[in-house]
């Protein structure tokens, strides 16, 4: 018996009329069982993404003192850096084994969104960080564009349907380290079992083992993706608007065996979200008499994305 596999499809299809069909049922069909799906083809060269990489590894290389300058206090993790033993999965006792970088959208300082989204900031340690983690963002945030359109014609609705809704949104790259686990037995695993709080993730650096996808018949299903595939998953927002069409799945990541603790691991997330004023109410063509609606109550992102930071001890 095989084990189940999650999807991996070449998003080229997508831009292509006569195979653009088929590949929106099938990344639809992919997400509607799944949650997530692998994305190949997506034109982001790797060496954008090594250097992103190699930056991020030097900025957690530098001493703790110099790292804490960039924590901003009462910011809830929004910019900037976060240490090592903060975040903490919903419901879970031990804290994550991590620490990580916020980066997010450049904004006007008099957009009407200023207040929700601060300034970033920038290591002056590493000069070329900016330039480097800013040129991912931008690369990623277009990628998410693309599959937010095929997922918005699976649904009926019209492909530009969430351009409006994200131009200005409070989207985060987050570039991860976790060290090396010394401790012979730890409570705490690198990632605890949690969802995303946002539209869709986009995660780049999957190809180090450790992540762990929940099914829908509760087997934890490894997922390694190649070098040059994209993780994409659903969030708990794009759940919420779809009434669940989208499920969003449950994943973690989880410590390694023997040798392999010993190893940093570093990854890096991109979260995209709506805009803040963006109102999340549940789609009239995701309502059906077998899937009736499960929140009659609608919620801002920026209302919803406060709720959430406050359940994980960012805020």
């Amino acid at each position: 018996m095989t084990s189940p596999s999650i999807p991996t499809l070449d998003i080229r299809r997508f831009d292509d009329v006569g195979t653009r069909p088929d590949f929106v049922d099938e990344l639809g069909a992919a997400y509607r069982e799944w949650g997530f799906a692998g994305i190949r083809g997506h034109g982001i060269p790797k060496a954008r993404i090594d250097e992103a990489y190699d930056v991020f590894r030097r900025f957690f290389a530098l001493p703790e003192e110099v790292k804490r300058k960039y924590h901003v206090a009462g910011g809830g993790g929004a910019r900037g850096y976060t240490p090592f033993g903060v975040e903490t999965a919903k419901g879970a006792t031990h804290y994550d084994l991590k620490e990580f970088w916020h980066v997010g959208r450049e904004i006007p300082r008099d957009s009407a969104n200023a207040a929700v989204m601060p300034p970033n900031l920038w290591p002056s340690e590493i000069p070329e960080f900016r330039d480097v983690a800013y040129g991912l963002y931008q690369s990623l945030d277009e990628l998410g564009s693309r599959v937010l359109s095929a997922l918005a014609l699976h649904i009926g609705l019209p492909a530009d349907w969430f351009i409006d809704k994200t131009d200005c949104g409070n989207s985060i790259l987050r570039p991860i380290h976790y060290p090396p686990i010394t401790a012979p037995e730890v409570p705490n695993e690198r990632a605890g079992a949690h969802e995303d709080i946002n539209l869709i993730t986009l995660l780049v650096g999957a190809s180090a083992a450790g992540l762990e996808v929940l099914s829908r018949k509760g087997e934890w299903v490894p997922f390694t993706a190649d070098e040059d595939t994209i993780v994409v998953n659903i969030g708990d927002m794009l759940q919420r608007l779809t009434n669940h069409v989208y499920p969003s799945t449950t994943h973690r990541v989880v410590n390694p065996k023997g040798e392999g603790a010993r190893q940093p691991r570093y990854s890096t997330p991109f979260f995209l979200h709506p805009n803040p004023d963006f109102v999340i109410d549940v789609l009239p063509s995701t309502v059906t008499p077998d899937n009736p609606s499960r929140y009659p109550e609608p919620i801002t992102a920026q209302g919803y994305l406060d709720e959430r930071l406050r359940e994980i001890k960012l805020k």
